[in-house]
């Protein structure tokens, strides 16, 4: 029996894939590097034991793991034609090496055909794409594919997991398990990524943080229903204690094979780290910037976006005066939210009817769009181009096109239902009226929104069937950014689902930023953005300054803890700021020469996170790749433990640099309880204070008294 083992390397990482006869490859280690000479012991130690009442033989767990390999957990593979031909037995070859292999492979029982790519960067992230094909004859009853997952394995030191929840204006919230017996399954059926989505699913060794632990991850990228699992069986997964990986989530008979159609699956993307999450998110991040588009690449503009500010009220002499005292803070693109088409006046009435409304602008968007540019900033607009209300000519026009059962629509949600991009009609409608709407104004940018969850996400076909619509839906609007974007080689996209329900790498594929959260309570946004970070670079995440009162919680903040807050991403405002005092607005201009002099490096560096342990501190920033520059926030969400905090070191620096400390006051002061501030603080407001990077790596800064929902902000260079 022949056999070959190839192996894929990048970023410190190696996958190890070996094929015995004819078969799948099975994959024999994901994880730290291995040398020729490591991978050549690797398989000659083999696998493990037979035990009593198991296989008479040792198995492996393959590329693509079902029964037929051993493997009694969640299969990669799930089809059938017509209730029958449902166990494929493939036949494979492999090629290539280094950065990517292929798997072919063909299980003439079933007539299908299989295509793996694996792709390991030199970031050390691993990228799996899966294709079936129905090979079927003319006449055959049609494939259906029930799953198609990626199953990558898992160490037993792996005996941890961390995955994240939430719900509107409290997403990416942590949560954690100890790995037991059993699958571990995140699904999620709401035809959108979800408030709730878990970003990524991480098992790790105990105890594993942001600075410390060995942890494996997986991302499946996807904006629609899509499942993550962690399964461990008592037997274990061939010579691995357990598996983790995902997919879509298909409901029946959502994808259906005709003779020679193919089911192209979303990618999974997976890494590995010994530095914890923080080495997980470093490798995330710079795989996804070592393939942005030109347009995430450019400096992030700061943004006023007029939502908060004025809500539905679009006058256009308030919007005016809104956007001069924009630029005169220094912002640099002003974004147009909902309310200015058709009859939408109110949430209940007029979406999908995108054309200007006469009755608010008589002389259309032009007298608005001048002004705005005319101050040099660039004019953004909202659209949702996905939704409709019921109240709306396009309803009115074309009941067909809304989405939903023979029984009738669907339960509303937010007023809204959903439009059936998948009906090529509907597409060409919206397309040209968000294209046609970009060229007259010139619109350098898209909030894009999707403001609710898909309930009955079915469509009607030409025979009167209702058919599962999720898995189109969503191909259709990856089609519909495409092609706007293709259009307008300069128009940027912000992905916004009421919120950030829609964070994940299939739509950052074709957007710039996302919108992360609709809560613009600065204190509530040190959670969410922390741990959108995981995935999500700072660039992209959209991080804005809301109202003195956040208007999702009711709490009143200090305008210090807002703007420091708004600097952890792409940074704007959500404000009328028309209505600010002239002391605001004098800290408001010297917050936003602070953003664009720290851009650079804030949209660029290392994300880095204290692993402190009293959770009333929370602690993080970017450090230079080359560790010559950081800025790191310091916030205090709540009281601590102790009288004083104590010592804090900071994550991230060069311990054998030393390092000027300064604070910077453009990001606003904090509140303290105490009588005197630490020497070092007074030093680093003034002309800063030289302080060895391994002092401020192992051992640490003394910390004011913050008072609750207080914070400051440090800048550090290398001497």
């Amino acid at each position: 029996m022949t056999s070959t083992t190839t192996v894929l390397r990048g970023g410190g990482t190696a996958v190890v894939l070996h094929q015995e006869g004819a078969g799948l490859p099975a994959v024999l280690h994901w994880g730290a590097e291995l040398s020729d000479a490591d991978v050549a012991d690797l398989v000659a130690i083999g696998p493990g034991p037979v035990p009593h009442n198991a296989l008479d033989d040792p198995w492996e767990l393959t590329t693509l793991p079902t029964p037929a390999d051993g493997w009694l957990g969640t299969p990669g593979v799930v089809v059938h034609r017509g209730g029958g031909s449902a166990a494929p037995r493939w036949t494979a070859t492999v090629s290539g090496g280094g950065g990517e292999v292929r798997v072919e492979a063909v299980a003439g029982s079933v007539d299908v055909r299989l295509e793996q790519r694996w792709s390991l960067d030199d970031h050390g992230v691993l990228t799996v794409s899966s294709t079936l094909t129905s090979t079927a004859a003319e006449g055959a009853a049609p494939l259906d594919v029930g799953a198609l997952r990626v199953l990558l394995p898992l160490p037993a030191r792996a005996d941890e997991v961390l995955d994240l929840s939430g719900r509107w204006l409290r997403e990416r919230t942590p949560q954690r398990h100890p790995l037991a017996d059993g699958a571990l399954v995140r699904t999620s059926r709401r035809g959108r990524t979800g408030h709730d989505s878990t970003l990524l699913l991480t098992a790790g060794t105990g105890g594993f943080g942001f600075r410390h632990g060995e942890v494996w991850t997986v991302h499946v990228a996807w904006s629609g229903n899509h499942e993550h699992l962690v399964e461990r069986l008592p037997e274990g997964a061939g010579r691995h204690a357990a598996v983790i990986g995902g997919g879509e989530a298909l409901a029946p008979g959502e994808v259906r094979l005709g003779p020679g159609e193919s089911y192209e699956a979303p990618d999974l993307v997976a890494s590995w780290s010994p530095e914890g999450l923080d080495g997980l998110t470093h490798r995330l991040v710079r795989h996804q910037r070592a393939g942005a588009d030109p347009r995430t690449t450019r400096p992030r503009p700061l943004v006023l976006n007029t939502w908060e500010a004025v809500y539905f009220e679009s006058d256009l002499d308030h919007l005016r005066e809104l956007a001069d005292t924009a630029a005169s803070i220094g912002v640099e693109r002003f974004v147009l939210d909902d309310g200015w088409f058709g009859a939408r006046r109110d949430d209940t009435r007029g979406l999908g009817d995108w054309q200007v409304s006469r009755e608010v602008w008589p002389d259309g968007l032009g007298p608005l769009v001048e002004h705005v540019t005319g101050l040099g900033m660039q004019f953004g607009l909202w659209f949702e181009p996905e939704m409709v209300n019921l109240d709306s000519d396009l309803v009115r026009a074309h009941p067909d096109w809304v989405l939903g059962p023979v029984a009738g629509p669907t339960p509303p949600s937010r007023h809204q239902h959903v439009l059936d991009l998948a009906n090529p009609a509907a597409f060409a409608h919206v397309l040209e009226a968000m294209s046609s709407l970009v060229t007259e104004y010139g619109i350098a940018f898209v909030k894009w929104d999707h403001n609710r969850d898909l309930h009955e996400a079915v469509r009607t076909d030409d025979s009167g069937t209702d058919r599962p619509a999720v898995h189109e839906q969503t191909r259709a609007t990856y089609r519909l950014m495409n092609e706007l974007r293709r259009r307008h080689p300069d128009l940027e996209i912000e992905s916004c689902s009421s919120g950030g329900a829609r964070v994940d790498l299939g739509v950052l594929a074709r957007t710039d930023r996302v919108w992360t959260s609709d809560c613009n309570d600065a204190l509530e946004r040190v959670g969410i953005q922390r741990w959108t970070g995981l995935l999500v670079g700072p660039e992209r995440m959209g991080t804005h300054i809301g109202p003195p009162r956040a208007h999702s919680t009711h709490r009143d903040l200090d305008l210090s803890l807002r703007m420091l807050v708004a600097l952890g991403g792409h940074a704007g405002l959500e404000w009328d700021v028309t209505t600010c005092s002239p002391e605001d607005l004098d800290a408001l201009r010297a917050w936003a020469s602070l953003y664009k002099e720290l851009r650079p490096l804030l949209h660029s560096g290392d994300v880095v996170r204290s692993d402190h342990p009293d959770p009333a501190l929370v602690v993080g920033g970017v450090v230079a790749p080359d560790r010559s520059e950081a800025v790191l926030t310091v916030v205090q969400v709540a009281t601590t433990r102790g009288v004083t905090p104590g010592r804090l070191p900071l994550p991230g620096l060069d311990p054998d640099a030393r390092y000027l400390v300064r604070v910077r006051r453009e990001a606003g002061l904090p509140e303290t309880v105490q009588t005197a501030p630490a020497p070092w603080f007074g030093a680093a407001l003034e002309e800063g204070v030289e302080v060895s990077g391994r002092v401020l790596g192992e051992v640490g800064i003394p910390l004011p008294v913050l008072a609750p929902a207080q914070g400051f902000l440090l800048h550090l260079t290398r001497r």
